[in-house]
């Protein structure tokens, strides 16, 4: 019988498993926009533990093995952003980033504390994209960082409702 992934708050005990994660995940986003000097690249592990600490983690786990992971924060005017969900790409294609989108929402909704919720990826990050407009995200902006990179953010209400499943 296989093991079930369970998702719950990240400890720090869990800061290196989702820094190494984080490194693995990153580098599929770093070739494909010409640039290995992104920040979940460059994160020391103890930038990492003052997030967990100030703010929302949750992670992913098979097992002892963190396989996923998101953080979140919401800010003085009730917007949850959320940022660097990451899945091992073994793990990849399953739903499991679906899941943990989900459940980052709902931790930063407790106490009616989000508002909306806002995210953000590159605009050749068309996996990634799929993704959020499946979960009721619709792109608010473009901002071009430099020729190789444009941010495109998303946002939606954070009473927008679960997403529907299309067939």
């Amino acid at each position: 019988m296989g093991m079930s992934v369970t998702i719950s708050a990240a400890t720090e005990q869990d800061a290196e498993q989702i820094l190494k994660l984080q490194f693995l995940c990153y580098q599929s986003e770093a070739e494909l926009y010409g640039d290995y000097s992104i920040e979940p690249l460059t994160q020391s592990l103890a930038s990492l533990k003052a997030e967990l600490a100030g703010g929302t983690v949750l992670v992913a786990k098979l097992g002892d093995e963190v396989v996923a992971s998101v953080r979140g924060a919401v800010d003085a005017d009730g917007t949850a952003r959320i940022n660097k969900l990451i899945v091992h790409p073994r793990m990849q294609r399953h739903g499991l980033g679906g899941r943990l989108l989900d459940a980052i929402e709902a931790k930063l909704s407790e106490g009616s504390a989000a508002k909306s919720f806002q995210l953000f990826t590159g605009h050749r990050s068309e996996h990634n994209l799929q993704l959020y407009r499946r979960h009721g995200y619709e792109p608010v902006s473009r901002q071009r960082v430099d020729e190789r990179l444009t941010l495109v953010t998303l946002a939606k209400g954070a009473h927008a409702g679960a997403f529907v499943a299309s067939a």
